[in-house]
């Protein structure tokens, strides 16, 4: 499976642990330095840290293992690769909520490290809003926006649709396996995302689409994007958990109008009266998430792999393999004295270590990141 194995079959053995979720699995990462480490502990050593003797015993189950390797096996032949909690390619504002997943299957192209938007609203969408959707998608992608929605019927579709007319990028997440494409009429939409975008999930291979993922894969919708806009949405909805959801993680939470004697209005209307930003145009969204399009305009609006202005970008360009201060300096196109600045960032936090003839390369469980391509 290439370098790093062991550590990615310990991030699915993790969550797939009886009595151990996201934020248990988070919490024993950090204290056992990844998901390897927790695997590795002594039993007393994990019941101190807060588990139950009966989960401690199943974490050394070899069950569990084996599992998670067959898992693994299953998730490569579908074309897919692992995204673990502490992977470089992991969306960094995701990693900021408390019930983060602990790892995503990822499908396409590798995830954008610049500002992101979810679009969200109804299956049953008026062409009034598939037509706000579509024309907002393809703003804020070329724009240079991600544009994140959830592959449904309706407003999800036009968004992605939107974002590929623009020739921008688009991530699509899945309440189903990454295997399992759901409305099945959507396989061809999800064919052309994967081509220049991504299709995410965090159900295993092959699971169906079942009524409980929905509202966990929109946390994942709200968490890894800097807003969510709101388009058509019921008093009761799916899009409007999206949104509380968004709101309670310190997100902006935008909303469309409509027709004010439509029942797919009054959700965006209620939001709007709760205080999401109205949207009348493009440049409402774009005004509210400038921080983000600056901070990406200062980075010469590059993807993962070229020029960027954090550490974070640095260590994706280790993920190879060792590269020295200057091979860094070409690679990314940042000054001798913002490369070292990140690299001692990067020391400092143990993600890369220096190495022989001055080279640096990633660290303990961060060097599993180069097995997930």
């Amino acid at each position: 499976m290439g370098q790093g194995t062991d550590e990615i079959e310990a991030w699915l053995a993790l969550r797939a642990a009886p009595g151990i979720g996201d934020v248990r699995g988070r919490a024993l990462a950090m204290r056992f330095a990844g998901a390897l480490g927790v695997l590795a502990a002594a039993e007393s050593a994990l019941v101190a840290a807060g588990c139950s003797a009966a989960t401690a015993r199943r974490l050394h189950d070899p069950a569990i293992r084996r599992g998670a390797r067959e898992e693994l096996e299953r998730i490569v032949a579908a074309g897919a690769r692992l995204v673990a909690l502490d992977a470089v390619e992991y969306p960094a504002p995701l990693r900021e909520i408390h019930d983060a997943p602990l790892h995503l299957v990822a499908k396409g192209n590798l995830l954008d490290a610049g500002p992101a938007v979810a679009i969200v609203g109804a299956r049953r969408a008026t062409s009034y809003g598939r037509e706000t959707a579509h024309r907002l998608a393809a703003g804020l992608a070329d724009a240079g926006v991600t544009v994140v929605s959830g592959l449904a019927r309706g407003i999800d579709g036009a968004a992605h649709e939107g974002a590929l007319a623009a020739r921008g990028r688009t991530v699509a997440v899945l309440g189903s396996g990454i295997d399992v494409v759901y409305p099945r009429e959507h396989a061809e939409l999800a064919a052309r995302i994967i081509a220049t975008g991504t299709l995410l999930s965090e159900q295993p291979v092959g699971a169906g689409p079942l009524p409980d993922h929905f509202p966990a894969r929109n946390r994942i919708l709200a968490g890894m994007t800097q807003g969510t806009v709101v388009i058509e949405a019921a008093e009761r909805s799916g899009s409007l958990i999206t949104a509380r959801l968004a709101n309670e993680q310190g997100r902006e939470v935008f909303a469309v109008p409509g027709r004010i004697d439509s029942p797919l209005s009054a959700g965006a209307h209620q939001l709007i009266r709760e205080g999401a930003t109205l949207v009348r145009d493009l440049d409402d969204v774009l005004a509210e998430i400038e921080p983000a399009l600056r901070g990406r305009a200062a980075d010469g609006g590059s993807a993962p792999g070229g020029p960027a202005g954090d550490a974070e970008a640095i260590a994706g360009f280790l993920v190879n393999g060792p590269l020295s201060t200057d091979d860094l300096v070409r690679a990314s196109g940042r000054s001798p004295q913002e490369v070292i600045a990140s690299l001692l960032d990067l020391e400092l936090r143990g993600v890369v270590r220096r190495g022989s003839g001055g080279h640096f390369q990633l660290a303990g469980r961060f060097a599993g990141v180069a097995g997930l391509q």
